[in-house]
């Protein structure tokens, strides 16, 4: 599984905007520029994540973007839900579907397991921690080894 384009600029502007002073709005070109996003397809990521509630928008000569309360307290699998939805590794395991293979099929409780660990783990990090200077480093996390470091 691979997140989708969308979902990584998401989350990259989530982190910026997090890391930004308290009311402080930032144009398109800028959040481009930031997060290393083209601006036209920015512009739907952003709307997207404006829809769910975790930014606001405003224009004109002070407006820009900015990052809702509710948005800094997102998790990722916040920000990914709301521009690609519903997170799921396996269509077997998608609520109210159904599989003929399931009953018999070894590898069922494997999806499932992983399915939950994917999500613990994006349910674990909210915005605000990833724009902390404490946030998680790949030094760190390769110290800490098997060791959860988002604690």
């Amino acid at each position: 599984m691979q997140l989708t384009r969308a979902a990584d600029y998401g989350v990259r502007v989530m982190i910026h905007l997090a890391g930004l002073t308290a009311n402080g709005r930032i144009s398109l070109p800028d959040l481009a520029r930031a997060t290393g996003a083209p601006d036209s397809f920015l512009s739907k990521v952003l709307q997207s994540l404006a829809r769910a509630g975790l930014i606001t928008s405003r224009r004109g000569q002070s407006g820009g973007f900015r990052i809702t309360p509710r948005g800094a307290e997102a998790t990722m699998r916040d920000v990914i839900e709301a521009i690609d939805g519903p997170i799921c590794l396996n269509i077997c395991i998608i609520p109210g579907r159904s599989c003929t293979r399931k009953p018999r099929c070894p590898a069922h409780p494997v999806w499932i397991e992983a399915q939950q660990a994917m999500m613990d783990v994006l349910s674990g990090v909210t915005v605000a921690s990833l724009a902390s200077p404490a946030a998680p480093t790949l030094a760190r996390i390769a110290k800490a080894g098997s060791k959860s470091v988002w604690a």
